[in-house]
């Protein structure tokens, strides 16, 4: 977690849940920081890697090859619906720098994996992330 600036209060929230997994939740004026503790569980994957001990297959393009670069709105177990963003920043990007005929490819694999249409946000945004998921400055 962040240090506390001088001034702010900190509130922390500590949670501990079956299994031995431990959640700190450390509540700020404008944003949450959230920690999770947890042992390796079988089959996990995600954005912090597989916890198999081998960084070089934790890299987001390997991440994004294993499990997908989206979740299903279907499959969405959170409340709410996310933000979703793609700037005409990034359609500029794509067009000069990512393949025409890996766009095409990606995006019907985008569209097919979330069960939606190809014109819409989330597999525009999805078909960015396969285009550029390894590349930090995307």
């Amino acid at each position: 977690p962040d240090v506390v600036p001088e001034g702010n209060e900190k509130r922390i929230v500590h949670m501990k849940l079956p299994l031995g997994v431990k959640v700190s939740v450390y509540q700020w004026d404008n944003y949450v920081d959230v920690k999770i503790e947890m042992s390796p569980q079988p089959s996990q994957d995600g954005v912090c890697g597989n916890a198999n001990g081998n960084h070089a297959d934790d890299t987001t393009q390997a991440i994004i090859q294993r499990v997908g670069a989206r979740v299903r709105p279907s499959e969405n177990m959170l409340s709410g619906k996310a933000m979703i963003e793609f700037t005409p920043q990034m359609a500029k990007m794509m067009a000069r720098e990512c393949d025409a005929m890996k766009q095409a490819s990606y995006q019907a694999h985008c569209s097919a994996s979330l069960g939606v249409a190809a014109g819409e946000l989330i597999v525009k945004s999805c078909t960015f992330d396969y285009c550029f998921g390894m590349n930090v400055r995307a």
